[in-house]
């Protein structure tokens, strides 16, 4: 059933035309995910409250959810809702303020996460590989999954990683796993798990003895700016 464009427009119009959804909608425009607990927060109002404003902004098509655990996140619903959103803030002249984690620094720089790279450093890799071409997304229903695209294997088996033999591995190849401290994805899988063991045998990262959080070396530094073009600050290690 077709659905006149003014109705259209007066039904999403009216979806973000109430205080709590309209700042839990603000509070996703950075591009992070966060539980219905994180918004009810930011919303200022209680968790079952939040629940019942979260369906009607996924009845409206302007978030979605992405369950993870036993947690469930929530995320703008692409990029024209953010830029929708943009476009309303510059109507009323205010700016949000930035997210800001509370995680410890040296495990939100970098760490592990059960056996593959986490932190501000495995995000940002997974963006430099989205953004060279080398990994792909697909989605089939509320799944996503991520794989390699021939210039990704030719680039990873150069990097000494048999990608056949990840390939043969029971379990998931690569996957959006949710960054606790990022809110923002990093790569999960048998795929996350090699590059991980691949940066630690390069010695581009090395491990704590006594915690979860990576070091980058200053050898991983100048390699990954020369094979992936990341610079990374010192005060970004």
């Amino acid at each position: 059933m077709n659905v006149h464009p003014d109705i259209a427009v007066s039904r999403i119009a009216a979806a973000i035309g109430e205080p709590a959804r309209a700042r839990i909608l603000y509070s996703l425009v950075d591009g992070r995910a966060r539980t219905s607990t994180d918004l009810a927060v930011v919303a200022v109002v209680s968790p079952s409250t939040a629940s019942v404003h979260l369906n009607r902004l996924r009845a409206a098509h302007l978030v979605t959810m992405a369950a993870q655990g036993k947690h469930r996140y929530y995320s703008l619903a692409g990029t024209r809702v953010a830029n929708a959103l943009e476009a309303l803030s510059v109507l009323t002249g205010f700016s949000r303020n930035k997210f800001i984690p509370n995680t410890p620094m040296r495990l939100r720089a970098a760490r592990t996460c059960y056996d593959h790279m986490a932190g501000r450093l495995g995000v940002l890799l997974n963006y430099r590989f989205q953004a060279l071409g080398w990994i792909s997304t697909s989605s089939a229903g509320r799944e996503t999954t991520y794989d390699l695209t021939p210039n990704g294997t030719k680039a990873f088996e150069s990097f000494g990683i048999d990608i056949s033999a990840v390939r043969s591995l029971r379990r998931k190849f690569a996957y959006p796993c949710l960054d606790w401290s990022e809110r923002q994805p990093h790569i999960g899988g048998a795929f996350g798990a090699v590059l991980l063991k691949a940066l630690l045998k390069s010695k581009w990262v090395v491990q704590d003895v006594d915690s979860r959080s990576l070091r980058l070396t200053n050898r991983g530094r100048r390699e990954m700016g020369a094979r992936f073009g990341i610079l990374i600050d010192e005060a970004d290690r």
